[in-house]
């Protein structure tokens, strides 16, 4: 059986991505900080799961969940870098606090770093060799939101971390790919429906669409044979204003 890993997986976009990959017949790894919601993931899950406390941005807590993984299922498959957050949105740029912005940079720049580091240690040396990365990179990683400056540095940043694991991983037969999501309906985009902050200052809903579509958008690129790869995909709610100007 495969093994795939999943950071945040306990809620939302992550759940959702976990349950999937066992349902496409993957054994999960659920990587996260809150070990009592990575549980509940995986009471949903079918095959055999892995419930990790982590924290991504600490370099000893991420090489000791890589670890676990090798000793429990002896090789990784697939790591989907899906955790993150963002800072205060009501927040302008002017007045954010450094830490406010080392935050952001720490969940979601450096640990994704720090996980595809181990993840390229574990897959360059397990036999069959290689294995495939998936990052979250938002659709923030092509158009910022108003007040949104560390979470869109940070996403912009995926795209070239991607695209560097993509270029490195090749001798290790390791594919590196990104999916940029738009508005999947989830606790965190529950407020888009009494209206969220545009570009041109005014406050209007947005359309969001069923998480289970990113979840199978993941499924699809975990699937794939190694010589193929989805570098870059971008799967959003079909009519939230992200094309054109609003």
């Amino acid at each position: 059986m495969k093994v795939a890993m999943v950071t945040g997986a306990g809620s939302g976009i992550g759940r959702a991505c976990a349950i999937a990959l066992s349902k496409a017949g993957f054994a999960v790894v659920l990587a996260g900080r809150r070990l009592d919601a990575l549980e509940e993931t995986a009471k949903l899950i079918s095959t055999d799961t892995l419930c990790f406390s982590t924290d991504v941005t600490d370099a000893t807590s991420v090489a000791e969940l890589f670890a676990a993984t090798q000793k429990k299922f002896g090789r990784l498959d697939v790591l989907f870098n899906n955790a993150g957050t963002g800072a205060p949105g009501t927040v302008m740029l002017e007045d954010l606090t450094f830490e406010q912005w080392q935050n952001v940079v720490n969940v979601n720049l450096t640990g994704p770093f720090l996980c595809t580091q181990q993840a390229f240690k574990l897959m360059k040396q397990q036999v069959p060799q290689g294995g495939r990365i998936i990052n979250n990179g938002s659709i923030s990683a092509q158009a910022p939101r108003p007040n949104s400056a560390p979470y869109t540095a940070t996403k912009h940043a995926i795209s070239g971390l991607t695209k560097s694991a993509s270029l490195d991983g090749r001798k290790y037969n390791i594919a590196c790919g990104q999916i940029d999501i738009g508005n999947a309906a989830s606790a965190m985009t529950a407020r888009m429906s009494g209206g969220v902050p545009q570009a041109d200052g005014t406050i209007k809903p947005e359309p969001t669409m069923d998480v289970e579509d990113v979840a199978r958008s993941i499924v699809f690129m975990a699937s794939l044979p190694l010589d193929s790869n989805v570098l870059h995909m971008t799967v959003m709610a079909t009519k939230m204003p992200l094309v054109g100007r609003g």
